[in-house]
Parts: C-alpha cells; structure tokens; sequence
C-alpha cells in the first residue's frame, strides 16, 4: 500500500495540474477549496486571500492591485450562487499551509492531511 501511496503522491499531482490548471487556474495550494468558492481558485487573488474580498475592490469591480483584473471574490461569489453548495461561501477557511504547496489536494483530502492544524494555529475565539 505504501508504494501505492508514493506513486499517487507522485501521479496525481501531475494529473490535477494538467486538468485544474486550465480550467481553474489552480495554482497547487494543495488545499483546494473550489467547491466553496464558485469554482473559482483564491489563489488567483493577487493577494492570495482564502477568505475574501479585501475590501480593496474598486467601484467598476477590479481588483485594488491589478486593476485589469476583474476582483476574483467578486466572482466566486457570484458563481457560488449558482452551485449546490453555496452555503460554504461564506464559511471561514484557515490560511494555506505552504508545507502542502505542489502537492495534490486530492491526496490531501483523501489522507486528511489537508485539515491537519500546524502548531500555533487555533480558531479564532469569538466575543462573547
């Protein structure tokens, strides 16, 4: 099973860049969240922001960095509308974990290792 594991780990990442990169973008976070954002990757963001918008977001919609792009929360959102899954839009996502940079986030998911919670890093506590 082992080998299994080390030739998926060493497959699928080329596979999931050779198909989400086209489609979406995907810049290998290897904790994609296109599901909840509209199928639209925040990685694309120019300030890679996983819990968006900035606030940054020009009155024509563009981004506040590139000014050619149009803001990519902006978009996920309203894609995420038209998706099943809508409500997890505005669930809270953790930074990315760069260790998982250029990994699969298949494998990831698969494995769990995609919610593993670095040292140091808690959920924010809420005022009560």
């Amino acid at each position: 099973m082992r080998a299994a594991t080390r030739v998926a780990g060493k497959v699928l990442p080329l596979v999931e860049h050779a198909v989400k990169g086209p489609l979406f973008g995907c810049r290998m976070c290897g904790q994609c969240v296109l599901h909840s954002t509209g199928l639209t990757c925040p990685m694309n963001c120019p300030k890679t922001l996983r819990n968006g918008p900035c606030g940054g977001v020009r009155e024509d919609g563009s981004c506040e960095v590139r000014p050619e792009m149009r803001c990519v929360w902006l978009k996920a959102y309203g894609r995420s509308r038209r998706l099943p899954w809508s409500e997890e839009f505005a669930e809270l996502r953790p930074p990315v974990d760069e260790r998982l940079h250029g990994t699969s986030s298949w494998v990831n998911l698969l494995s769990g290792r995609d919610r593993e919670v670095p040292a140091g890093w808690t959920e924010p506590s809420c005022p009560g």
